[in-house]
C-alpha cells in the first residue's frame, strides 16, 4: 500500500503542494501540531523575518515527525498560518528550500490571520503524515 498524491489533469500543477491526498487504511498518523520560529530555549528566531521564521518552524516540524516515526516524505499536509498581509513569498522561498527534491509534495493550506500565539510570530505551520 502507497500514499497516493493526487494531481488530476486538468487541474493546475504546482511544485508546492498536490491537490488531494489518498491514504491507505493501514497507515499510521503523526499529527503535528503548530510549529512557530522558536528554538530549543523558546527564543524567536528571525524576529520580523518571516523566511527565518518558517525556516525554523519547518525544523521543528521535522524533529517532531523524526520523534513520531516519520519523515518530512511522508507528510500529506500542512496547514500553514499567516499573520495579516504578510509577503510570503519569502516563507514560500524556504518551504521550496525545506522540500527540495522529495517528490510530490503534501496539501497546503495557507490561512491568513489576524495574530498568533506571541505578537512576534509571523507563521505558524501544523502537519500531518502518514507513515506506510
Amino acid at each position: 500500500m502507497v500514499i497516493e498524491r493526487l494531481n488530476p489533469k486538468g487541474m493546475h500543477s504546482n511544485p508546492a503542494y498536490s491537490q488531494g491526498v489518498a491514504l491507505p487504511a493501514s497507515a499510521r498518523i503523526v499529527l503535528i501540531g503548530g510549529q512557530n520560529g522558536i528554538d530549543a530555549d523558546g527564543r524567536i528566531v528571525g524576529k520580523g523575518d518571516i523566511a527565518a521564521q518558517t525556516a525554523q518552524a519547518l525544523a521543528n516540524l521535522a524533529m517532531v515527525l523524526e520523534a513520531g516515526g516519520a519523515r518530512p516524505e511522508d507528510l500529506v499536509r500542512l496547514s500553514i498560518y499567516i499573520v495579516g498581509d504578510a509577503d510570503i513569498r519569502p516563507a514560500f522561498g524556504a518551504w521550496m528550500a525545506f522540500w527540495a527534491d522529495r517528490g510530490p509534495p503534501p496539501v497546503v493550506t495557507g490561512i491568513r490571520v489576524l495574530g498568533l500565539a506571541n505578537p512576534d510570530f509571523l507563521i505558524e505551520i501544523e502537519g500531518q503524515a502518514a507513515i506506510v
